[in-house]
């Protein structure tokens, strides 16, 4: 197995140090438009293997992308993050243009990779790539909804004074402020519904927390995290490589299902070697197909965007 994370910056190292650590693949490609910033990380995670016991070859690169040749995962995290008071809505004009141009340099040498998007707005980007590149839909996956989950569980433990490993919860909808949708109804603890541990006014809490939590770690750090998308990149590439055949929420493209078409957004598939394989229905209730249907509105009106571009 072959992976390219395109992107050196925090998220991408990150994400490549998480990929080399738990050996998801024998070669790793790091890559960044930056001079040397890509091979400094690289040499860097590599003199970690005698003390984390891998075996993974990492290899940095400048804007080389004969280096990707032939990889089986393609993570692109690539475009400027976001800044205190910035909305992942206004990251567009910046970011289409280098999520266009590497889904495009990565193709000429990597045309079977699945594609992992990470960069935002992420919904959009994810479009973007599968619209320019051509690509089978499940090819394309957007990352939002495996993160947005995490910080989901995240608060629901801290809210229930419970481990986070002990509860199943998921985030659908867009990957944004006000369009991703903690599904509270059916978050569970070791099996019972979590609305048997905590009222309703501390759910509503937990997931108006969940909605803004990439916001409020901006505000805090002065930039976009890093850790758990970093992280949340990784565990998605571990189920395609592994071929796990895990249900994940992702960014993938609609044509009908949950009610929309010609749109990426997040609901849960199955993920295997082939990228994604199967969209889950939920069977939401009324107030949450409200909730879906609004956030797809919004959603679309950043992707008509891209037209003006």
């Amino acid at each position: 197995m072959k992976v390219t994370v395109v992107g050196a910056g925090a998220v991408g190292a990150t994400c490549a140090d998480n990929i080399a650590r738990a050996a998801l693949c024998e070669e790793l490609v790091l890559l960044d438009i930056k001079e040397g910033l890509a091979e400094g990380k690289t040499t860097d995670m590599m003199q970690t293997a005698a003390l984390l016991k891998f075996d993974t070859k990492i290899i940095g690169s400048t804007n080389d992308y004969t280096k990707t040749k032939g990889s089986d995962v393609v993570v692109i995290t690539s475009g400027i993050p976001r800044k205190p008071g910035m909305t992942r809505e206004e990251l567009i004009g910046i970011n289409a243009g280098i999520v266009k141009g590497v889904t495009q340099n990565i193709l000429q040498h990597s045309p079977d990779a699945v594609f992992i998007i990470i960069s935002n707005p992420m919904d959009t980007m994810t479009y973007l790539a599968l619209t320019s590149s051509g690509l089978p839909k499940n090819k394309i996956i957007g990352l939002g909804g495996i993160l947005d989950s995490a910080r989901f569980k995240y608060y629901l433990s801290q809210a229930l004074s419970v481990s986070s490993n002990d509860l199943h919860g998921i985030v659908i909808g867009g990957h944004g402020d006000t369009t991703m949708i903690p599904l509270t109804r059916l978050a569970t603890y070791q099996g019972t519904p979590v609305s048997a541990y905590a009222d309703a006014e501390t759910l509503k809490k937990v997931a108006a927390d969940t909605m803004v939590g990439g916001a409020t770690l901006t505000k805090l750090l002065g930039t976009s995290a890093w850790y758990a998308p970093g992280a949340a990149g990784a565990d998605l590439v571990k189920s395609v490589v592994r071929d796990e055949k895990r249900l994940i929420p992702c960014s993938v493209y609609l044509e009908g299902e949950y009610g929309q078409k010609d749109i990426c957004l997040g609901v849960p598939v199955i993920i295997g070697k082939n990228g994604w394989e199967k969209i889950v229905d939920f069977n939401l209730n009324e107030e949450e197909k409200a909730l879906f249907s609004k956030s797809a509105d919004a959603v679309r009106n950043m992707n008509n965007v891209l037209n003006t571009l």
